[in-house]
């Protein structure tokens, strides 16, 4: 009789449940504890490859150690009384002055030494002050030039990116339930269109709208001087945002509307959605149930993944347009090797795509119950 209690009170519903729960716990918190560290390995790789390749593996050291002798010689050949001195004792104050400069900046140790110095900051996020590159108000550190180029950067990208996928995944919908229709069709003759960049586009919409027909300008943010009024300069930002934002579209519209398209046939063509056909379910129940929500992590994970990229910016679309984002920042600092730029704007994507990943595994499970974290 005891045994049989014992027995009873081992497999209760109440202790199964709770040795349930707690496997659960200690599969979860083992599997954050291996995510997180794999994570941060490959942030610290990413960053440190980076602080090579800024540095073209130190190479960079000897273009600044050349620039830095060649503007103390200049400022040398400048001064009356020190042309006056004699050759030697002229060369003699200009290595003395470039030993002093180069130990100030750090060159006088070795890259290897200070390529982890480098890594050191940047994880940290203490990005330094830049060496080249001054923000408007002319601070050189790297977190104010930055968060100063972060705004038009999210503007332009923000509203490009955003408006892209919308469109993208509902006209893809609406084309799953048309397909062979004439705009079916019509879309995948368009697609190869979006082979060519949105720089690309960009160059012919400036030619035609404000070269040729002069009804929107050529690039920048807002007209200088910027208006007072904040309505005039809110019209004046949407007119030079127009064409950044129509050759994105253009660029990507096409390949986005057909890549969702092809995603959403495949479901619409498993036997469930056929089985709740044929219960005589409405097409928009079909639709919210048996379609999207299957492909619910694959929309998650591109929309998850477009909001990381919206920290990017567009090099070279940011240039035709002169838009003073980060895409233009960094293309500036690799053009004047401005090393805490390149790596600043590096480790804040890295941080951010990490952190994006690692949370992306914990929604799959909320909203798909077939996806379990850690197993």
């Amino acid at each position: 009789m005891a045994e049989a209690t014992q027995t009873a009170d081992t497999t209760s519903p109440t202790k199964i449940m709770a040795a349930g729960y707690s496997r659960t716990v200690g599969r979860v918190a083992k599997y954050t504890l291996i995510r997180t560290v794999a994570l941060l390995a490959t942030v610290v790789v990413g960053i440190y490859l980076t602080i090579l390749v800024a540095n073209m593996g130190g190479h960079v050291d000897e273009i600044r150690r050349g620039q830095i002798r060649e503007r103390v010689a200049i400022g040398v050949s400048m001064n009356p009384d020190m042309r006056q001195l004699p050759t030697a004792e002229r060369t003699k104050m200009i290595n003395e002055m470039v030993r002093v400069e180069e130990q100030r900046l750090g060159l006088d140790q070795p890259f290897i030494i200070r390529s982890f110095r480098f890594l050191t900051d940047a994880l940290t996020l203490n990005l330094g002050r830049a060496q080249h590159i001054s923000s408007d108000s002319g601070s050189r550190t790297v977190r104010l030039i930055i968060l100063e180029r972060l705004s038009p950067t999210l503007l332009l990208m923000a509203t490009s990116n955003l408006l892209l996928f919308g469109l993208s995944v509902f006209f893809a919908l609406y084309l799953s339930r048309k397909y062979g229709s004439l705009m079916d069709r019509l879309v995948i003759a368009l697609s190869p269109l979006s082979s060519a960049p949105a720089w690309f586009y960009g160059i012919f919409l400036l030619l035609l709208f404000a070269a040729v027909l002069g009804w929107l300008p050529f690039g920048g943010m807002v007209k200088a001087p910027p208006p007072a009024s904040r309505v005039e300069y809110g019209v004046s930002v949407l007119r030079h945002l127009t064409l950044p934002v129509l050759a994105w579209l253009i660029s990507g519209i096409f390949s986005g509307v057909y890549g969702w398209r092809t995603f959403f046939l495949i479901f619409s063509s498993e036997d469930y959605v056929e089985m709740a056909k044929a219960k005589g379910l409405s097409s928009r129940e079909i639709e919210r149930s048996y379609i999207l929500r299957p492909t619910l992590p694959n929309i998650i994970t591109s929309f998850a993944l477009l909001l990381i990229g919206l920290w990017q910016g567009a090099i070279i679309l940011e240039t035709v347009f002169n838009w003073p984002g980060l895409g233009r920042l960094l293309y500036s600092a690799i053009q004047l090797y401005d090393t805490p730029v390149i790596v600043g704007s590096t480790v804040l994507y890295a941080y951010l795509l990490a952190l994006t990943v690692f949370l992306l595994d914990f929604i799959y499970a909320l909203v798909d119950p077939r996806v379990r974290v850690g197993s």
